[in-house]
């Protein structure tokens, strides 16, 4: 998995604050790998691996950065795949999503 994060330029080196205030010498650029969806489906199948037991039945991504990844990870579970936006700084189900109470969700 490391050289194709390496080979799409997606492993960044400089000085980053990353959003947890912890400062960093390393920075992956998730987006640059989800510009080559056959990439990025290798790089989501790990995942699915890890998960693919579990009681999923709605993929849900927030609408920064998260979209193409819950579709993915959707689309190879053959599930449903969401995403949330934010709304007055809140992230929130739009568009007409919905999730029904009691359902397994990622």
């Amino acid at each position: 998995m490391l050289e194709l994060f390496k080979e799409t330029g997606a492993i960044l080196e400089g000085h980053f604050l990353l959003s947890s205030g912890r400062h960093s010498n390393k920075y992956i650029q998730c987006a640059k790998i989800l510009m080559y969806p056959d990439k990025a489906e290798r790089v989501v199948r790990k995942v699915v691996e890890k998960i693919k037991d579990l009681d999923i039945d709605v993929v849900v991504g927030p609408a920064m950065g998260g979209i193409i990844v819950a579709y993915e990870i959707g689309r190879q579970l053959s599930r449903r795949a969401i995403f949330t936006e934010r709304e007055e700084g809140i992230m929130k189900l739009r568009r007409g999503f919905e999730i029904k109470k009691g359902r397994g969700y990622l």
